[in-house]
């Protein structure tokens, strides 16, 4: 059987310098199906997660902006609430291109809670970017003003940065795979999920945001998916990336990864999650990770494109 993981960046639904507008974001999730669309004609059964960083921290914004006159939510409920909707428009374009395409496939999309362990050190130490860039002046006035831990990004401008412990159990794993395994295209762990621990048998959200990579590592192994793809906004994983000696990987082994990893080659703040990500799931029983750009996943499947891990 061909199956897979498939995990999409957030360029899937926001682009540089483009208006943050439901519009735009739903236009953009069309587009990227679209580009996909040979996969399902394949035959693939598959299941999507996504990213929600700068959607959740503009959910947070605004909920600040209005508390005066609406109490906010807290995180968890509106990790929920960015997977509702993107859920929603991911649902959408899937059918409305599976339609176009004469593909006869069922959709659905999942709010799904993954468990974390309430005394993990990420939650004494935020790391994981939310919302959208900022100049170092704006982000130190508003870490001021509403007790935010802000950092630079990347070399991309600086964010906030909340907890993200590390995923342990997807709560909605058994119909999940029900439904993987019969052939439906499942919308699963968007944003990582939304964050629970697990008290005297009841579960209890947190003020988190998992990171989608490893969410989506763990969700193909407890599915059984041979295959996990990490697409982002660029075709391979590089060493030396933004040097006079930059180099893309192509076909590389897990050791090779791992001694790359340790050397710093991957950035905390963007390929450093989708390389620990590759390297839980191989280490844990799967078959391959390919790291590409939305645009060279077909060919990347085919092993014509990206970087392709194996044990």
């Amino acid at each position: 059987m061909k199956n897979a993981v498939i995990a999409l960046g957030g360029n899937a639904l926001l682009r540089k310098g483009e208006p943050k507008t439901f519009d735009y974001q739903a236009k953009n999730v069309q587009i990227t199906v679209e580009k996909l669309i040979e996969i399902f004609k394949s035959g693939y059964n598959v299941v999507m997660t996504h990213g929600n960083g700068p959607q959740v921290g503009i959910e947070v914004l605004r909920n600040l902006c209005l508390q005066e006159k609406f109490p906010p939510f807290p995180l968890d409920a509106l990790n929920a609430n960015t997977e509702g909707w993107i859920g929603y428009i991911m649902a959408r374009s899937l059918r409305n291109s599976f339609r176009k395409h004469n593909i006869k496939r069922e959709v659905v999309a999942i709010v799904t809670q993954v468990v974390v362990d309430e005394n993990d050190p990420g939650f004494q130490n935020p790391s994981k970017p939310v919302g959208d860039f900022m100049s170092e002046e704006e982000a130190r006035e508003l870490a001021k003003k509403y007790g935010w831990e802000v950092r630079e990004d990347a070399g991309r401008g600086w964010r906030r940065v909340v907890p993200s412990p590390i995923p342990k159990k997807t709560i909605e794993a058994p119909i999940i795979k029900k439904l993987y395994e019969e052939g439906t295209v499942v919308i699963a762990s968007g944003g990582g999920g939304v964050p629970v621990v697990e008290k005297n048998g009841m579960l209890e959200g947190v003020q988190a945001v998992i990171d989608k990579d490893r969410a989506s590592a763990l969700l193909a192994l407890e599915i059984g998916a041979s295959m996990l793809v990490i697409l982002t906004q660029v075709p391979y994983a590089y060493i030396n990336f933004g040097k006079p000696d930059q180099k893309e990987l192509k076909e590389v082994s897990l050791g090779e990864i791992k001694k790359y990893y340790k050397e710093g080659h991957f950035a905390a703040g963007s390929m450093g999650p989708k390389i620990e990500a590759a390297i839980t799931f191989l280490e844990n029983g799967g078959e391959v990770v390919i790291i590409t750009s939305i645009e060279r996943a077909r060919e990347a499947l085919e092993r014509k494109a990206g970087t392709i891990i194996t044990p």
